[in-house]
């Protein structure tokens, strides 16, 4: 599922020293990382919903995604680093599992022990509840490998990288490298960084769309069809079902190019500041090829019980499912520029004020505004905590309606609500552990630090989670 709200956990840092001669006298300079370091970091995201995008904009997004990562940071020499980052996530979906909402009780899967039941009901589904369809789980896996040099007095630091994920319906390979440089003492500092990702769908389309397109017009005798009863709105067996609309998708490809543009400086003593500015462009499938659209000047049909046909939009349905008059289309390019800004401000040895702000526009009809704060207090020499609060509002793309409120004649469409108008909450609070001596060792790491987060988001669509993350770092000893 592509709009799960998946979070990364970074923490990078690199201190100390090494040694140079000259013709006359040993000279030193800083290494910009003394030993090998090693992050280990995990997340546990938990969501709930009632908008389902593969359900035409109604019904359960329950989700669950287990991510880790292993961060290694490996010194070349004084002036190199080479930085491996591997992750792996998994997640189980009821949204996604609806796919195909049938499986699980349906011509199309479901045990041996289940045919009586499916002899007298026939398939069924759901939107309020998850099929056990191959659909409802995946895993992604993913890797990114930086090389980075910086020059000897370490006022300008180039770095290059390449990436790749993959997971069951969607492959992509990424490349992209960056500069900085600092001046004004090292107080002041200018970045630009550029990548591109070509990334390739396997598209997954609805079943009932999937037998359309493999069947034809007289679909209904075939595959998964063959001898299914189809429902029109008042419960009566049909034959006029024909998602007409609906052609599959001849380039699946999905290319993303993007350019960042970074300034941030020293101030005073006590306060720092950063401002960005990106631009990003993508071109080719920007749908999602198995998000339902229902359409307010069509007939609805319906594969279940029909006394459900009623209450179909409330979690008292538990027996039928309607089917896709399309799915979601979307222009094949979009344009986004994102501009904000970070402001830090050390108020005393113990308190210091962290704020960022971000207004973003795209092509789309999308506009949006993210401000958040953070107030590390730290307790004593290795515990600090961070109360932090984020907020969010966003008006809709041109192209987002509500479940069946579209119309068969218009261009483009999607009742995906995170295209929506919508505001957001985020609470959090962290606590880290620092231990700069590193007295806590395995094998021959010492533990740097350990960082724990929780956040609870909460949107004003119905869409709530909780996410809990996780990071250990060591030092090579």
């Amino acid at each position: 599922m592509k709009n799960k709200f998946i979070l990364t956990l970074g923490l990078m840092t690199c201190v100390a020293f090494s040694q140079e001669k000259d013709s006359t006298e040993v000279v030193y300079k800083k290494r910009v990382l003394e030993s090998t370091e090693v992050d280990f970091l995990a997340s546990y995201y938990k969501q709930d919903g009632v908008h389902s995008s593969v359900s035409g904009g109604m019904g359960s997004e329950k989700l669950t995604d287990l991510a880790s990562n292993i961060i290694v940071a490996i010194p070349l020499n004084d002036d190199d680093v080479l930085t491996v980052d591997m992750g792996i996530s998994a997640y189980t979906s009821a949204s996604s599992s609806n796919i195909n909402p049938f499986n699980s009780s349906g011509a199309s899967g479901g045990e041996d022990d289940d045919d009586d039941r499916r002899a007298a009901i026939g398939p069924y589904g759901t939107p309020w509840q998850a099929s056990s369809g191959a659909s409802a789980q995946d895993a992604l896996a993913s890797v990114v490998v930086n090389y980075s040099h910086s020059s000897d007095n370490r006022n300008f630091i180039w770095n290059a990288d390449v990436a790749f994920s993959n997971e069951y319906d969607y492959t992509s390979i990424g490349f992209g490298g960056g500069v900085s440089k600092l001046f004004n003492n090292k107080n002041s500092e200018i970045s630009i960084k550029a990548n591109v990702y070509l990334d390739q769908w396997r598209p997954i389309y609805t079943t009932e769309l999937h037998e359309y397109a493999s069947y034809g017009p007289g679909f209904q005798n075939s595959g998964f069809f063959s001898g299914v009863t189809i429902l029109d709105q008042n419960g009566n067996a049909t034959t006029n079902y024909l998602p007409s609309d609906f052609t599959v998708w001849n380039s699946t490809n999905r290319n993303s190019y993007s350019a960042s543009f970074g300034f941030s400086q020293v101030a005073t003593k006590k306060m720092q500041f950063s401002l960005f500015f990106d631009i990003l462009h993508q071109e080719g499938m920007l749908s999602t090829p198995y998000h339902r659209v229902y359409f307010a000047d069509k007939a609805n049909y319906y594969i279940g019980q029909a006394e459900y046909i009623p209450v179909y939009e409330t979690t008292q349905n538990v027996g039928v499912y309607q089917l896709a008059d399309d799915i979601e289309r979307l222009p094949n390019t979009r344009f986004k520029i994102p501009v904000g800004t970070r402001l830090n401000y050390y108020l005393n040895e113990r308190l210091t004020l962290r704020t960022y702000y971000r207004y973003y526009w795209d092509n789309w009809g999308i506009t949006s505004n993210t401000a958040s704060i953070e107030l590390p207090v730290k307790l004593s020499e290795k515990f600090t905590v961070f109360p932090s609060y984020r907020y969010y509002t966003q008006e809709k793309s041109k192209y987002f309606a509500p479940y069946e409120t579209h119309l068969s004649t218009e261009e483009y469409y999607t009742s995906d609500y995170d295209l929506s108008t919508f505001d957001a909450h985020q609470y959090g609070f962290g606590i880290n552990y620092t231990d700069i001596f590193t007295n806590a060792r395995i094998w021959k790491f010492g533990l740097k630090n350990i960082d724990f987060r929780f956040n609870h988001y909460d949107r004003n669509d119905g869409l709530n989670a909780n996410i809990v993350t996780f990071g250990v770092k060591f030092v090579q000893q």
